[in-house]
């Protein structure tokens, strides 16, 4: 892969895409632990020029949601999007949007040639939503019952 998009092969440069490859949606220090783990010790400098290197050469695909430190993923090409808890931050993919919502297609494009969309689905994830779920059944519970509440503390 690295050949292909006339990068030259080094160690540091073979173990970062792969982590990528190996962790989607990682972020810089999960990447360079990973690193650290395959090759040795290596800077966090070097990880991150290696980074910018992949993304700039197609690679790797950068994405920062609001919020949360940038993340990595090799999944490129594909305009596909994300879907981002808003209780743990785990992210995950989703496949370009369908249908017929308004923001999905620039209003005025105001001469620009439109590549490509960026969306960002915000929201819980299975785990978060069930802990919110069973959070707000059981304090709907000790509402309508307040001797079963738990005693905090004394």
């Amino acid at each position: 892969m690295l050949r292909g998009v006339d990068l030259r092969v080094t160690r540091p440069r073979a173990a970062v895409l792969a982590a990528v490859h190996d962790h989607p949606h990682a972020d810089t220090d999960t990447i360079l632990a990973a690193v650290r783990a395959d090759v040795g010790q290596v800077s966090h400098q070097a990880v991150y020029d290696v980074l910018r290197a992949l993304t700039a050469a197609g690679l790797v695909r950068r994405i920062q949601p609001m919020g949360l430190v940038a993340r990595y993923e090799a999944r490129v090409g594909d305009n596909h999007h994300h879907l981002v808890c808003r209780a743990c931050g785990a992210i995950a993919d989703v496949d370009c949007a369908v249908g017929t919502a308004a923001c999905l297609t620039a209003d005025d494009e105001q001469g620009y040639a439109v590549e490509e969309a960026e969306v960002i689905f915000w929201g819980l994830c299975p785990d978060c939503g069930a802990a919110a779920r069973d959070d707000t059944s059981r304090a709907t519970r000790e509402q309508k019952d307040p001797a079963r509440q738990e005693e905090g503390p004394t």
